[in-house]
């Protein structure tokens, strides 16, 4: 009975509000399954697809209850970094780097390119895959991809290092495009979009976080992260860019961050537009972490005129604790237009224990309600590599965020919530 009345009189944020669902997992291991990403099928919405690093991809039929994993294999290796997205027509692809002779690091060829493999099966199977940016010997990495909602074309961008770690400052990172409007089969040549570069050696100096998105009439957009400003660049045909980019406010500390307990962290940008027949139709958000407080929120900027002119920052998680909040992930649902964020949460505890909550708005991101999504917290081992983001995607109400967590036995595990809503 006074379990019980604890719970009653515990904060609502303190609970979790829905049903969580182990999608895979690994044994105890320095780099064990992490770094997922998800999309539900925009054709059959009651499919969904997974991926994780290394090489692993997962699907389920029903939402997302239950799910069937496997290796992903290909001619051109698979070496991390996994990104799903959907089409409007139900085909997935599958994202990731590249090991083509299968050596990894004792290779130069590792990372020589960026790969997608597609499914037009729900993920039950994949094709060996086509690839975009090969330019040996520089490094192709951090890509993430979208779908352009009038033709279906997709778009790549991915962050090309000279020679990744290198400190000379002669070798430069960039942000690099490609888009392929033959389902996948095909690539076009790889174009630098931006026109400050960046350093090789992965850190606040490197130009990383471009995550590409679509207007509603097909434009494209991209924001990215380089010396503690956040840029942003636009193109109506992927071919022509504008002559400067756009700085859309600082990012105060850098993108590279330290968070007590993980290896390594970022708080890279990630771009959404709405493109649904809501009031917000066509507007641009910027979510991002950094440590303007004195310790790392969630933010989030918008722009109602094309990427011209951004907000001020409006602060996503509501804690009034100087607790970290880290790892956030955006997505703008389609149909609807309302936004969701998950980011890893420490505002319940003084250590390293750790939540993971999610935040929606339903007024264009002025207001936002958090919740606790994970059912318990766990504690982060700083000596196993926790990958470089988590991940949600939003579609008619259903919401599926992605996360990784790890057991009190070092084992690794990636994680959803079934979440539903309704009007």
């Amino acid at each position: 009975m006074k379990k019980l009345f604890l719970a009653l009189f515990l904060p609502l944020g303190m609970l979790a509000q829905y049903q969580n669902v182990k999608i895979g997992e690994s044994a105890p291991m320095r780099r064990g399954i992490c770094e997922p990403s998800i999309c539900i099928n925009k054709a059959r919405p009651h499919e969904m697809v997974a991926g994780a690093i290394l090489d692993r991809v997962f699907y389920s039929e029903d939402g997302g209850q239950t799910w069937k994993g496997d290796t992903l294999v290909s001619s051109y290796g698979v070496w991390g970094d996994p990104v799903l997205v959907s089409d409007f027509e139900g085909n997935v692809y599958f994202l990731h780097l590249s090991d083509p002779t299968g050596l990894n690091w004792k290779s130069e060829e590792i990372l020589d390119r960026i790969v997608c493999q597609k499914s037009t099966d729900g993920g039950k199977s994949w094709n060996d895959g086509s690839f975009m940016g090969l330019d040996h010997p520089k490094d192709q990495d951090k890509q993430w991809a979208a779908v352009n909602p009038l033709n279906n074309t997709v778009y790549t961008t991915w962050t090309q290092f000279d020679k990744y770690g290198a400190k000379e400052e002669e070798f430069k990172s960039n942000i690099m495009f490609s888009q392929s409007t033959d389902g996948g089969e095909s690539w076009s040549k790889a174009l630098q979009i931006n026109q400050i570069a960046g350093g090789c050696l992965d850190d606040d100096n490197t130009t990383e976080g471009a995550v590409p998105c679509v207007s509603p009439d097909g434009e494209i957009y991209v924001a990215w992260s380089n010396g503690g400003k956040i840029y942003f660049d636009r193109s109506h045909d992927g071919e022509n860019w504008l002559e400067e980019d756009i700085i859309v406010g600082d990012h105060v500390g850098g993108w590279d961050i330290e968070i007590p307990g993980l290896q390594r962290a970022n708080g890279m940008p990630v771009t959404a537009c709405d493109i649904s027949d809501g009031s917000n139709r066509g507007t641009i958000y910027i979510n991002w972490v950094d440590d303007r407080n004195g310790h790392y929120d969630v933010w989030l900027v918008k722009s109602t005129d094309q990427g011209d002119s951004w907000s001020e920052p409006i602060k996503v998680n509501d804690d009034k604790k100087k607790r970290d909040q880290f790892f956030s992930w955006l997505s703008c649902d389609p149909v609807t237009g309302y936004l969701y964020t998950i980011f890893y949460d420490r505002r319940n505890h003084k250590k390293l224990e750790t939540d993971v909550y999610m935040a929606y708005s339903k007024d264009g991101g002025e207001t936002w309600v958090n919740e606790k999504i994970s059912e318990t917290s766990f504690v982060p081992d700083p000596s196993v590599f926790f990958g470089d983001y988590n991940d949600i995607e939003a579609y008619n109400g259903q919401v599926r965020p992605i996360w990784t967590r790890m057991e009190v036995d070092g084992s690794m595990s990636i994680w959803t919530a079934l979440i539903n809503f309704e009007e």
